[in-house]
C-alpha cells in the first residue's frame, strides 16, 4: 500500500494485545464489547489531539493560572450503524460532551455497495470536528459514502476512526477524501471475494451485539 499523509497507522503494545483478544473467535460478546471500547479509547487519545481548544483561568489552591480546555460543543462524533456503535462509548471515556449523531448504511451482499437508510445528525454539525465511527474500513464505500453526506451538510473538518483496515478501503478514502485524515489501530492483508477483511475478526457487527 501507498503512503498516504492523511492515514495514521497506531502501533502500540497494547492496542496489538487487545486486537488479537480481538480476533479470537472465542471471545464473547461481553468481552468483545469492552475491546472494542478500550481500543477507540487509546485511538481517541491520538485522533483528537488537534481537537479545538481555548484558554481560560482557573484557580488552584495556590495561585491563579491559564489554562486550555476543548471548546464546548466542538467536536461530534457520528457512528455508522451498527457496528460504529460499539466505539461511541470508547470516545466518551476521554470525551463526554461529544455530541452524537448517526448514519444508517447497509452493505447489499451481491453488489457490496453501500445503502443509506438512517441519518440523524446534530444542529450545527458543519461547525464541528467530526469524527466518523466505524470498527471495520473494508471495501470503503460505507465510508466515502458517510463522508459525502457529511460534505453535502457543510462539514469541513472530519476524521474517520477505523479499528482494523483492508489495504483497499484505506487507499479508496485515502484518494477519494484527501482531506480526510483516517485512524486506524491495525492494517490487515486483504479482503477475500466476499468484501471481508483477513484475518479480520468476523462480522463486527454481529459479534457486538450477538446476533450470530
Amino acid at each position: 500500500m501507498k503512503n498516504y499523509k492523511n492515514v495514521v497507522i497506531l502501533d502500540h503494545p497494547l492496542i496489538r494485545h487487545k486486537i488479537a483478544l480481538l480476533r479470537d473467535k472465542t471471545t464473547g460478546t461481553k468481552q468483545f464489547r469492552e475491546l472494542i471500547e478500550e481500543i477507540t479509547t487509546l485511538i481517541t487519545f491520538e485522533s483528537f489531539k488537534e481537537v479545538k481548544t481555548k484558554t481560560v483561568e482557573i484557580e488552584t489552591p495556590l495561585e491563579k493560572c491559564e489554562q486550555k480546555v476543548v471548546v464546548e460543543g466542538s467536536v461530534a462524533i457520528v457512528p455508522i450503524l451498527r457496528a460504529g456503535l460499539g466505539m461511541v462509548s470508547g470516545v466518551h471515556t476521554l470525551f463526554p460532551t461529544a455530541k452524537v449523531g448517526h448514519i444508517g448504511m447497509y452493505r447489499d451482499e451481491q453488489t457490496l455497495e453501500p445503502k443509506e437508510y438512517y441519518c440523524k445528525l446534530p444542529d450545527g454539525i458543519e461547525h464541528m470536528q467530526v469524527v466518523l465511527l466505524d470498527p471495520m474500513l473494508a471495501t470503503g464505500g460505507s465510508a466515502c459514502d458517510a463522508i459525502n453526506l457529511l460534505k453535502r451538510r457543510g462539514c469541513k473538518d472530519i476524521k474517520l476512526m477505523n479499528i482494523i483496515g483492508a489495504p483497499e478501503g484505506v487507499e479508496k478514502v485515502a484518494e477519494a477524501h484527501p482531506d480526510v485524515n483516517i485512524y486506524l489501530s491495525t492494517l490487515d492483508r486483504c479482503l477475500n471475494e466476499n468484501g471481508y477483511i483477513l484475518p479480520g475478526l468476523g462480522d463486527a457487527g454481529d459479534r457486538l451485539f450477538g446476533t450470530k
